[in-house]
């Protein structure tokens, strides 16, 4: 048997697998050495063999209280994502008992998305006449921080910005992309064809490419968590951040989505800008109607669960969606969808999935579509 992460978003250590029976792991840090939670490896060699993982330092992860109710992720052909049942905490180890149907098998905190699928993701996006692709800047480790615009520029058109994993372990939020893109570039649905005559759509499908191929939770190449940069972002500790928020000073906003993942919660929801100095009352009517329409075109959407509300002006002007809706006096929010599964609809084989957030991700155009007038 051997095990194996080394590869795009790989991320753990062995420390003893002499015993199928009894194999010990532990997951890596973060660069910065503050987080680590987000783990994907391979095994080798151990078909129709019964194995216990054990993940030792699961107690000492960012979030040790994300292991209850968990599920691993395994996969044999990196394409297809179910759970593994037989998944406990208890005193700060993570278990799975799992027997691999084939040579390899994959396990995962959630469905990885590769880099060389977000390259695939841009080049496909980018053969629409709806889209122009642009190179917004480029990363510590060297890689282009890509934007796709879609639609053409017009007066009185509205400027949207829909970015995603800011935290590269929140992988969610690319699959979130692929449904999203698949509509709103879809020439036959007559919802993205009306979007798109009344605005402009900037998307950025993956904030931190550094982190997602180093296999990080939280941070970029140098231990930045780019969600606590945007207020004073800079070139030589955030240029993914620094670059895009230039970008926004050139174009405007109107509505910012920034998509993510929670690791404790296991529900799909959206965090406001309610705290923000001079919060206004079209920022709360059009946030309600928002999240009234979400949830009518996905029940896997709700509004019961989520994250308490900041104090009036005591909210985080680091992250993205407080200084965006401050910035630029705008529609800003957060969403957060589970590591774990939507604990209204569950289910057994898959938890939260891709297929789910593709599906989360293209109903995203209705409650769009449905504030887009009254933005300004």
């Amino acid at each position: 048997m051997h095990i194996s992460d080394a590869f795009d978003a790989g991320n753990i250590r062995v420390v003893d697998a002499s015993d199928p029976s009894n194999i010990q792991l532990e997951i890596k840090h973060d660069a910065g050495n503050e987080h680590l939670q987000w783990f994907f490896f391979r095994v080798s060699g151990a078909k129709d063999t019964p194995c216990t993982f054990r993940i030792v330092n699961a107690g000492k992860t960012s979030y040790p209280k994300a292991w209850s109710g968990f599920r691993t992720v395994v996969s044999t052909d990196r394409e297809h994502w179910g759970r593994v049942a037989d998944t406990s905490y208890a005193d700060g180890v993570l278990t799975w008992q799992h027997t691999p149907e084939a040579d390899q098998a994959y396990y995962a905190y959630f469905a990885p998305y590769s880099h060389e699928r977000h390259l695939d993701l841009i080049a496909e996006a980018s053969q629409s006449p709806r889209v122009q692709a642009d190179v917004l800047g480029t990363t510590l480790d060297g890689r282009d921080l890509e934007r796709l615009v879609v639609g053409t520029p017009g007066e009185g058109k509205r400027t949207l910005w829909v970015i995603g994993r800011q935290h590269p372990g929140e992988s969610m939020a690319e699959w979130w992309m692929e449904g999203f893109l698949a509509r709103l570039l879809d020439e036959s649905d007559p919802l993205a064809r009306k979007l798109l005559d009344k605005a402009v759509v900037h998307v950025v499908p993956n904030m931190n490419p550094d982190g997602s191929v180093r296999g990080h939770l939280r941070t970029n190449a140098c231990g930045a968590n780019l969600n606590r940069e945007w207020h004073e972002p800079t070139l030589d500790r955030a240029p993914e951040v620094k670059v895009v928020r230039d970008a926004m000073d050139t174009t405007g906003v109107d509505l910012c989505l920034d998509v993510h993942g929670d690791e404790e919660l296991p529900y799909n929801f959206v965090s406001g800008a309610e705290g923000i100095p001079g919060w206004t009352e079209t920022q709360a009517s059009n946030q309600a109607t928002f999240l009234d329409v979400y949830e009518r075109a996905n029940p896997d959407f709700q509004q019961v669960y989520g994250y308490g509300l900041d104090k009036p002006g005591a909210a985080n002007l680091t992250m993205c969606t407080n200084q965006v809706a401050k910035r630029f006096d705008c529609l800003a929010m957060t969403l957060e969808m589970p590591f774990k599964d939507n604990a209204n609809a569950p289910d057994a084989d898959v938890g939260w999935s891709p297929g789910r957030c593709r599906a989360l991700g293209a109903s995203a155009l209705d409650p769009i579509m449905a504030v887009l007038g009254s933005l300004r």
